[in-house]
């Protein structure tokens, strides 16, 4: 044979190739002179002809996965033999390229072989995708190899692997090769993009490493049967991660690669990137799914009959509709605050800490969603973000929802892990938003008709029974409706007023108010507590007080007037005596020897004294004047004090009393008076601040007073703690110089009594107040002098106190701090380096608590009473404080409390 001419005949077999594809005749194919067999697009054959099955000494099974790509019993090239994967239809049916004048060695099942040469087209569809292939093989005449068929099979060899190289870099497809464990062998540079890894970042990890964790047991499932050659191909859909951290969708195909023998030599997988499909996929599941909430919402909308039930059906369709777990509503309360009325999951702490916060103005019109996606970036006050991030909020939408065009409120979708709301969502939002909105529009107007046919009936019933005069007439003056209580008014019955003129109410002098009203009551004006003059049927005349106001029919005109008169004689009588009781209480404040002065609530000076006079060294101007009377005011200390900051201002302002404090007075010629403020605020009936009222006490005489009281005290307390010490020095000497060793023991504990009796005395003498001492000076000065009686080494931690004690509670508080320190360091100091006796004085709504405690067992009240001396000597005078004593043992503490006075 004619090699070259077969291969003319061959190449102009190709352009019938699509023909004999689609309708193969056995009788064309068995006159061919050459062989020729056909496969799909997966490499199983689906035809041959008698002079294949003759050039490969077998015939293979049609539609067979295990004869895929060549019908040989074995294949060589390029002197090595290759697996099915590696023959040249296979490459085509990889690549799509054609392949002709391959030479490759043909060996049979009984050990011949032959030399042959290849020629495979690939076959398109009509829409240009690879459904197959068509190869044409010959046997090459003559007895051994040509030098030029080798060449051409190696050069064959050699373009097809730099080919096979470049396709595999290039390819629109990531491809990684990995052994039986999992472990990546080789990867290309379209994986690399892919996943933002280098290869040499790659090559050694596994695959199920790159996988997302709720991803990796399918793939692990699946790549264990194609190692156990249960299948050698499957294909998986995963996420796999980026070195970015996010993650990537891909279509993962692997394919086992095996040697002659179906030996397992390593895996193929080839990765589409498929995360645009997904997203459009979950974006579609989401859309449908927020429609099915949508309709499920209006529909469960129909048949809710209250607020309440409202509220279920929306938190269920906001939650499914946005894809979280947890929701709330707020709604607008009387008060413009907003205020949860229906919630899921939501903590109380959590709820109490954000109620009332609102995004947008409650007068906005058109308010828009507000979205915070990922909490701990957002702009929210630092104290506002951690407390929405303890609750364990990353992310969440407010969605305003509106009645009639006003805002009434807004619901909240909360997310866990930050959150894109997309536009989508927003416009369910929004949605569920106007149908929340108009629901509950419908069920308030509902309850507003049923309100109002119920107030129509109550209305009739409280005219009837009212005791005001309710009265309607014309535009005319014509009287329309007469109630009861303008009967007893009036003195007047229904049937001799209805129909006649209002004017017969009105006293002669009086005439001409009558039009002046119905002037303005056709203007569509309200005449509020207008007060006249009236006559009643007997002819008497009665004070009362008018409100009228018109009656309008649907299309809104004034058709009449309704009118209510109020008898207001007792009120004349009360505002009469209430005048001649101003008249004497002015005179009263006249002659109080104190300056005295009142203000109105914005501080203006409307009254004063001839005292206040006298105090400040002027006349203050009424009404332009504020705060206060005088000149110039200093505090005790000299430092300027601005009439804005007086005690007067701070009432004012603070709506309450001041007292202890003082102020210096200049007047004008620079004399200095020290005085005592007493600016009380004023309130009306309804409790808005009205004015204040302020007397000025002269301190001129009481300063020099207290001066001369202060030596006094100062010389009574030298002589006083004098007296102490010899006492305390003469017990002292007395315990030294004793025999017995109780007498000791008595006179010890009488020096520590005296000694705490002076440290107390010592801190009421050096206070300025002669009534009072500081509780922390007071428990400082007491501590450290007991601690000084005990043995060295004894640790006392006495913790800050606060508050004001009365002088009389100083002796016998001293005297039980002794006893229980005492008492705490004898029984309660077993090792000094570690134990210790706490002492704290803590106060708390006027009632005070001193605890004392120490390391020791403690011991228990009623064991012993009767045995301790101190212990009786505490329990009488916490009689005498009117105190509650007790004691614990875990820890180990005796408490004392009482009153800041004695007897509270």
């Amino acid at each position: 044979m004619n090699i070259q001419q077969t291969a003319a005949k061959l190449d102009s077999l190709e352009p019938l190739a699509s023909l004999i594809w689609q309708n193969p005749s056995p009788a064309f194919l068995e006159q061919l002179p050459i062989a020729i067999y056909a496969c799909d697009a997966r490499g199983r054959i689906l035809w041959f002809n008698a002079r294949a099955s003759e050039m490969w000494g077998r015939s293979p099974r049609i539609g067979d996965d295990s004869e895929l790509f060549c019908g040989s019993y074995k294949l060589f090239f390029d002197r090595r033999l290759i697996s099915r994967e590696q023959t040249p239809m296979a490459e085509v049916l990889r690549t799509g390229i054609p392949v002709r004048g391959v030479e490759g060695r043909v060996e049979r099942p009984d050990g011949s072989h032959c030399w042959a040469v290849v020629h495979i087209a690939p076959i398109f569809d009509e829409d240009g995708a690879m459904v197959g292939a068509i190869n044409c093989f010959h046997e090459r005449v003559g007895g051994g190899r040509l030098e030029t068929s080798d060449a051409r099979s190696e050069d064959w060899v050699q373009a097809r692997d730099e080919r096979l190289a470049a396709t595999y870099e290039h390819v629109g497809a990531g491809i990684v090769e990995i052994d039986r464990d999992g472990r990546m062998l080789r990867v290309n540079q379209q994986l690399c993009r892919l996943t933002g890894y280098s290869a040499s970042e790659l090559l050694g990890r596994t695959i199920f490493e790159e996988t997302l964790p709720e991803d990796v047991t399918a793939d692990r499932e699946q790549f264990g049967r194609q190692l156990a050659g249960e299948f050698d191909r499957y294909s998986i859909e995963k996420r796999i991660y980026r070195k970015d951290g996010e993650y990537i969708w891909a279509a993962v195909t692997s394919s086992s690669i095996r040697d002659a023998t179906g030996k397992f030599l390593y895996a193929v997988r080839v990765q589409h990137d498929i995360t645009d499909r997904k997203r459009a996929e979950q974006a579609l599941a989401q859309r449908m799914e927020e429609q099915a909430a949508l309709l499920a919402f209006s529909e469960r909308l129909q048949h809710c009959q209250s607020a309440g039930q409202v509220h279920e059906a929306a938190l269920d369709a906001i939650t499914r509709a946005l894809g979280c777990t947890r929701a709330s509503i707020l709604l607008y309360d009387q008060t413009d605050l907003m205020r949860f009325v229906a919630w899921r999951d939501l903590s109380e702490a959590y709820r109490r800490a954000v109620e009332g916060h609102s995004p947008w103005d409650r007068s906005e019109t058109r308010p828009s969603p507000v979205c915070i996606e990922d909490v701990t970036r957002s702009e929210l006050p630092d104290r506002l973000r951690q407390t929405i991030l303890d609750e364990g909020i990353q992310a969440a939408a407010f969605t305003p929802i509106v009645q009639d065009g006003r805002l009434a409120g807004k619901f909240m979708a909360y997310h866990d892990t930050p959150h894109h709301f997309t536009t989508s969502e927003l416009d369910t939002a929004l949605t569920l938003a106007r149908l929340l909105g108009f629901t509950l529009a419908r069920l308030a107007s509902e309850e507003a008709r049923r309100v109002a046919e119920r107030d129509a009936q109550q209305l009739a019933a409280i005219v009837e029974s009212s005791t005001d005069a309710i009265v309607s007439k014309s535009l005319d003056g014509i009287i329309q409706t007469w109630n009861d209580g303008a009967r007893r008014l009036f003195g007047y019955g229904k049937d001799e007023v209805i129909g006649k003129p209002i004017t017969l109410l009105i006293p002669s002098d009086r005439q001409d108010e009558e039009p002046r009203i119905l002037a303005k009551i056709r203007a569509g004006e309200r005449v509020d507590h207008f007060e006249t003059v009236r006559h009643r049927k007997d002819g008497s005349l009665i004070d009362i007080s008018l409100t009228i106001s018109p009656i309008r029919d649907r299309t809104g005109r004034v058709i009449g007037a309704s009118k209510i008169a109020r008898d207001i004689t007792e009120r004349k009588l009360a505002e009469k005596r209430l005048q001649e009781s101003e008249q004497r209480l002015q005179e009263l404040l006249a002659a109080i020897p104190a300056a005295i002065y009142t203000t109105d609530a914005t501080g203006k000076i409307t009254y004063f004294n001839q005292t206040a006079v006298d105090f400040a060294g002027r006349t203050p101007t009424l009404g332009s004047d504020e705060w206060c009377v005088t000149w110039k005011l200093y505090l005790p200390d000299g430092r300027p004090l601005p009439h804005d900051q007086c005690p007067m201002a701070i009432a004012l302002k603070e709506g309450r009393a001041i007292r202890g404090v003082e102020a210096v007075a200049e007047r004008p010629d620079g004399t200095r008076v020290p005085f005592i403020p007493f600016p009380t605020p004023l309130f009306d009936g309804s409790g808005k601040l009205t004015g204040a009222i302020n007397m000025l006490v002269d301190l001129s005489e009481r300063k020099q007073a207290e001066t001369q009281q202060r030596l006094l005290l100062n010389e009574l307390n030298h002589r006083t703690k004098n007296n102490m010490q010899m006492l305390q020095s003469l017990l002292y000497t007395a315990a030294r110089s004793a025999r017995s060793e109780e007498a000791r023991r008595v006179l010890d504990e009488a020096c520590r009594r005296i000694a705490a009796m002076a440290a107390a005395q010592r801190v009421l003498y050096g206070t300025t107040d002669a009534t009072s001492f500081a509780a922390d000076q007071f428990l400082g000065a007491v501590v450290e002098t007991i601690q000084q009686t005990m043995p060295a080494g004894t640790r006392i931690m006495r913790a800050p106190a606060s508050g004001v004690l009365s002088n009389d509670i100083a002796m016998p508080l001293a005297l039980i701090l002794n006893e229980l320190m005492t008492n705490a360091a004898k029984h309660g100091i077993k090792d000094p380096a570690s134990d210790s006796i706490r002492v704290s004085l803590t106060e708390r709504d006027g009632q005070f608590e001193l605890h004392v405690d120490d390391d020791g067992p403690g011991f228990e009240l009623d064991a012993v009473r009767d045995t301790s001396s101190g212990l009786r000597l505490v329990l009488g005078l916490a009689r005498q404080l009117h105190a509650e004593f007790a004691v614990s043992r875990k820890p180990s503490r005796a408490t004392l409390r009482f009153g800041a006075a004695r007897g509270a």
